[in-house]
């Protein structure tokens, strides 16, 4: 249990996110940045603020904020997947950094299922437990290679050995900086592997392919190539079937080579699910 007398309290879990409409950070219009006069008269998002309804932060951050007596909070990610996709598996690594506390002593588990009943079918959270500032640069810095789901649309005929050969393989992309992060990313190439784990046919435009990624990779331009900025492309190694990226889903987050990432050792493992609620309600 955390000192009472500490400014900050640190809260550690994993979130899958169900849903393809949501952000994990708060969604801010870019052009009034949500500021409270500025956006007044903002086109772009029409008075919101921001670009989407709400946000993983925002979901966790409103219960656990309220739950520990504090409007203040940072949100932590493990890194972070696209709006348009969802987050499955064990889910993705989080820290929720609580400011100025009043309730210090808020019921973890309690707090977790009211999290997941408020969000059903968008978001579920797993596995709260206390923890420390440190554990902040661990997440946040770690290099985690990630498993991926991706629904693929085809044109084109698949070579059947082409496809077959690629399964097992860890491949080596050079990858440009793709146009949709250029206004926020250094335009460079990006040395990244990428392992085919399955390569699925759905019928004659479609396929399913299962895929390990190193770090920082671009998979939706893996797919794509976009015009040559990722080389090689699926549609490449394919022999010359164009590839577009319909859906995709973070399946797992791994240690940097591929491996489970290990449990947080030192920290008392989080109470099992639903503790604490015949307490709260006697």
């Amino acid at each position: 249990m955390p000192n009472q007398s500490q400014a900050k309290i640190f809260v550690e879990g994993r979130y899958r996110k169900l849903t393809r409409d949501l952000p994990q950070t708060v969604f801010f219009c870019p052009e009034c940045k949500g500021h409270p006069r500025r956006r007044r008269n903002c086109e772009k998002c029409e008075g919101f603020g921001k670009l989407t309804r709400d946000s993983v932060q925002e979901l966790v951050g409103w219960v656990l904020g309220k739950g520990f007596g504090t409007r203040k909070h940072k949100f932590h990610g493990a890194g972070r997947e696209d709006v348009d996709v969802r987050m499955l598996g064990r889910g993705r690594p989080f820290i929720l950094e609580l400011i100025n506390p009043s309730n210090p002593d808020a019921d973890l588990a309690e707090l977790e299922a009211l999290v997941n009943s408020r969000n059903e079918g968008r978001l579920e959270i797993s596995g709260l437990h206390w923890t420390e500032k440190a554990r902040v640069r661990v997440i946040k810095e770690g290099k985690h290679a990630k498993r991926y789901g991706v629904h693929v649309s085809i044109e084109g005929e698949i070579d059947a050995q082409a496809k077959d050969a690629l399964v097992g393989q860890r491949i080596v992309l050079a990858q440009r900086t793709p146009s949709r992060v250029a206004h926020r990313r250094a335009d460079k190439i990006r040395e990244r592997w990428i392992e085919l784990e399955s390569i699925e046919v759905l019928g004659d435009s479609a396929l399913r392919v299962q895929l390990l990624t190193e770090h920082g990779t671009y998979v939706k331009e893996f797919i794509s190539g976009e015009d040559g900025r990722t080389d090689p492309c699926l549609g490449g190694l394919l022999k010359g079937v164009t590839c577009g990226c319909v859906e995709l889903d973070v399946l797992d987050i791994l240690e940097a080579e591929g491996g489970e990432m290990a449990v947080d050792p030192g920290w008392e493992a989080p109470a099992a699910f639903g503790t604490g609620l015949d307490q709260a309600s006697s």
